[in-house]
């Protein structure tokens, strides 16, 4: 079980940061306002802010009793949670999925009946990584969810839908983190540099060496801290070296350039492994690969998360993904084919499933790609949470209820299949949005004849000669 002991956690259990910490710890945000990014959570009122902010009683029974955070890594997962915890005075328990089990979750949850019973503080369960915990064990949290005997907080980078049952998911508020932007991580790494919990202005970063551990910590705070502290070591160990006088209050910072952070990158890089941050970069590289259409990197890429022994479900899901969003209907079967190899994968288990995978990203990585769909519907679900819907046209509505005709709903309507080609010429989208067009077919492979018939179809729906 993964509880901090006594000498390295504060009263309500929080652990302490000391002057040894890494520094991605020590300059972990101290409140709302030092958070990076996710302004979508963060906005006055949110239940967010009512867990970590509550102002008096009614605001923190009106506050969730369950969360789960859903977001990249390096996003602030574990910051909200411990934010949740100390801005609330509540008491904090930490768990993790890789090391817990039903006994240990039950022994925090028993506790924290025991302290509600006796008027002490309310607990917040904070578990890291709550997709590798079992059903069982998921189970075992649903009934302190419902009685509210402990405030969850749960952090995960799987998709909730796949790796959280159904019945705690739907207990529980999902929050999803966005990956931070590049000017989220510059404002982290310059507050790191300056900060007395950080490098307190002992060094500084040339643009060059700064625009470098940006491009390569790819929206991860933690990743872009922790080779900020290695750049910074580096540079500062050079300094020591040269006979030059150690920087101090009254003397300049020492320069991290380029060669230096290059340098340091190298040192804190480590092998790919499913547990560290090499995981990310290489499921990264996977997708990007097969969007970019390049077979080979793909099977590399593949090759390396077998063998470090990364689950064949979670690759699979992420093939289906790929096959969805970068091929979509330039290549219809392509997802036809990434889904029957999830099902195989599932159903046949490693070894054999390296040859089921290995089919799928062939055909995802050497497929023509279009994401015309993808951007399709996310340009009509723009439009409709800015609120262009206007009304569902009078033809168009439900006529088979009582009083509908007197209401002229399904008047005028013609049944497609009695018109040619089954295109009857009527409007379908609400007044306000005739002549949106969101679907943009590709010139490539299927699509390529999909665009030539919408065109036809078009022409025909507006009353315009073929």
């Amino acid at each position: 079980m993964d509880l901090f002991d006594s000498t390295t956690q504060d009263v309500s259990g929080v652990p302490r940061v000391g002057s040894g910490s890494p520094l991605a710890v020590r300059m972990r945000p101290a409140s709302l306002a030092e958070v990076a990014g996710q302004k979508h959570l963060l906005v006055q009122g949110s239940p967010l802010r009512r867990l970590v902010e509550p102002a008096d009683d009614s605001s923190r029974r009106a506050a969730p009793g369950s969360v789960i955070l859903w977001g990249p890594p390096g996003t602030g997962k574990t910051t909200l949670a411990y934010l949740i915890a100390t801005s609330s005075g509540r008491r904090f328990v930490e768990l993790s999925a890789v090391t817990a089990g039903v006994k240990d979750v039950r022994s925090v949850i028993e506790d924290a009946r025991r302290r509600l019973a006796t008027g002490g503080s309310e607990t917040v369960l904070f578990i890291d990584e709550v997709h590798r915990f079992s059903k069982s064990q998921q189970d075992a949290l649903l009934p302190s969810v419902e009685n509210r005997w402990v405030t969850l907080v749960a952090a995960t980078t799987e998709n909730p839908s796949f790796s959280v049952n159904s019945p705690l998911l739907s207990r529980s508020l999902l929050l999803t983190l966005q990956p931070l932007t590049t000017d989220d991580v510059r404002v982290l790494v310059r507050r790191a540099v300056a900060d007395e919990r950080g490098l307190g202005g002992t060094v500084t970063l040339d643009d060059d060496a700064e625009d470098h551990l940006l491009r390569l910590a790819g929206g991860d705070a933690r990743k872009a801290l922790t080779i900020l502290e290695a750049a910074a070591g580096a540079a500062l160990s050079d300094h020591d070296r040269s006979g030059e006088p150690v920087a101090g209050a009254d003397d300049p910072p020492v320069v991290v350039d380029l060669a230096t952070m290059e340098r340091a990158i190298d040192v804190a890089a480590v092998r790919y492994d499913r547990d560290g941050d090499q995981h990310y970069d290489v499921i990264s590289a996977f997708i990007k690969s097969m969007r970019g259409s390049d077979v080979d990197a793909s099977l590399h890429y593949l090759a390396r998360m077998i063998a470090a022994g990364e689950d064949p479900r979670f690759i699979a899901r992420r093939i289906v993904i790929a096959a969805a969003e970068e091929v979509g209907m330039a290549d219809p079967s392509a997802l036809q084919t990434a889904t029957a190899a999830a099902n195989a994968v599932a159903l046949i288990g490693m070894p054999e499933a390296r040859i089921i995978l290995a089919e799928a990203v062939v055909h995802i990585a050497s497929a023509p790609k279009s994401n015309a769909a993808y951007m399709a519907i996310d340009a009509a679900l723009a439009d409709v949470r800015a609120g262009k819907v206007g009304t569902v046209p009078p033809h168009l509505r439900d006529a088979h209820y009582s009083g509908a005709k007197a209401l002229g709903h399904g008047q005028s309507y013609r049944y497609a299949h009695d018109a040619p080609h089954a295109v009857a010429t009527q409007q379908y989208l609400p007044d306000d949005l005739v002549g949106t067009t969101y679907y943009r077919p590709s010139d490539r492979g299927f699509e390529r004849s999909v665009s030539e018939r919408m065109e036809r179809v078009k022409k025909i729906l507006r009353g315009e000669p073929g």
